[in-house]
């Protein structure tokens, strides 16, 4: 299970990604409850502050994918673990002195989500650099256990933290968590490194990535299946802290416990990803499907320990699937065309939230956040029936493809004898 951390470079990584990841979950719970305090409550401000993380994202997420190609990756990353610090610094000032507003929160989280754009594709992409493609999915699978370990403490501590002392401290502490990454990665050893030699700088090489995964079903999939739940899974946090602080009336605490009980599910889905050698496209439909069911049950449950019970499995299905699609993905890549992959899966897996968080924080004003819970499930589980359908209709086309260009060799050939 934890085979990955026999390499000295990826322990480094690991120990760093804990520290670090625990102080941006405080942040990302810090942040809505900040927003529905300036807001007053308001849904759709929250949602929009989410849509604004990762519109960024969806408008350049592909670039930050040529940029990871054609970069060593390691001094890419330190750069940006460093201006992801300075912004939570300034945000945390900005709070503590009393001078936040609710567009100083959209602008932070609209300028975060433009570093992430390169970093995210190019730190998913480094880890095979560090482990090799044999201990690959071990170390995808523990990276997710880090995040989801981080998860799970990262809200609980940071309600405690919102109850005692505000929402300010709470980002200057994340600020000084990037130093553990940026230590982590400045002690690697470069020597053990497998670095491909990064790619020259030339035209087209966007639309070589797209042109490369259109012809790959055993790519598409994955990336199409993480698509279409990414719409409402991805404003799953959202949903949480609606249910929580207008279904049941909780407070910051326990909209924390809310959030560490879904990631308490997803955590353990992850180190059970872990002790699996191979990912299964069997087991990501499998995966996608049943996220789509607890979500719809989480919608009606009806009371708050019911509600805290069904985010565990909810969470287990949602990184199963993570995990499964991402390994499936970078196995499948040719080192050369890694970066603009990953690329690729961040824009997909992190691009439907401008789409879902708008939509599904709307949907709670006007249905209110029941209904809205659970429509994005019923939602969630058609897009992974039609992931299914349209990656067949592109490998069956891509097999009448080769059929088509045999009988034309065979032709070539029989009329050269």
């Amino acid at each position: 299970m934890f085979r990955s951390l026999r390499n000295h470079n990826y322990r480094l990584f690991a120990a760093g990604g804990v520290v670090s990841n625990v102080g941006t979950w405080m942040q990302r719970t810090a942040q809505d409850w900040l927003v529905l305090d300036l807001a007053h409550n308001s849904g759709s401000a929250l949602g929009v502050t989410v849509a604004l993380q990762f519109l960024p994202t969806m408008l350049f997420g592909m670039f930050g994918g040529v940029i990871a190609d054609r970069y060593p990756k390691r001094r890419v990353l330190m750069a940006a673990q460093t201006l992801m610090g300075l912004l939570a610094l300034t945000m945390g000032v900005l709070v503590l002195t009393g001078t936040a507003q609710v567009w100083h929160v959209y602008a932070m989280a609209f300028t975060l989500g433009l570093v992430s754009c390169v970093e995210v594709p190019t730190r998913q992409s480094f880890v095979v650099e560090m482990v090799g493609r044999r201990d690959l999915p071990n170390a995808i699978a523990l990276n997710s256990s880090t995040f989801n370990l981080a998860r799970v403490v990262g809200p609980a501590l940071a309600g405690l933290l919102i109850y005692w002392m505000g929402t300010g401290p709470i980002f200057v502490l994340n600020a000084v968590s990037f130093a553990a990454v940026i230590t982590g990665l400045a002690l690697m050893r470069s020597s053990e490194l497998r670095s491909p030699e990064p790619v020259p700088r030339g035209k087209g090489q966007l639309r070589e990535g797209l042109r490369y995964v259109g012809g790959r079903p055993d790519l598409l999939l994955p990336l199409l299946m993480v698509a279409f739940m990414a719409i409402f899974a991805q404003s799953f946090s959202t949903s949480i802290a609606l249910m929580a602080k207008q279904v049941f009336g909780a407070g910051a605490s326990s909209f924390g416990i809310a959030s560490s009980a879904f990631a308490v599910g997803a955590f353990g889905g992850a180190l059970l990803a872990a002790r699996r050698v191979k990912p299964s496209r069997r087991f990501l439909i499998a995966g996608a499907l049943c996220f789509g069911l607890f979500q719809i049950a989480s919608g009606l449950a009806p009371g708050y320990p019911a509600f805290l019970l069904l985010l565990v499995p909810a969470g287990m299905a949602m990184i199963t699937v993570n995990t499964t699609a991402n390994t499936i993905v970078q196995l499948g890549a040719s080192p050369e065309m890694r970066g603009r992959v990953m690329g690729i899966y961040v824009l997909v897996f992190t691009g439907g939230a401008p789409i879902g968080a708008p939509l599904v924080g709307w949907l709670a004003e006007v249905t209110g956040p029941r209904l809205a819970v659970a429509a994005a499930g019923a939602l969630s589980m058609c897009g992974v029936c039609l992931a299914v359908l349209v990656t067949r209709m592109v490998a069956a086309r891509v097999e009448r493809g080769e059929e088509s260009t045999r009988e034309q060799i065979v032709r070539g050939a029989a009329a050269a004898a």
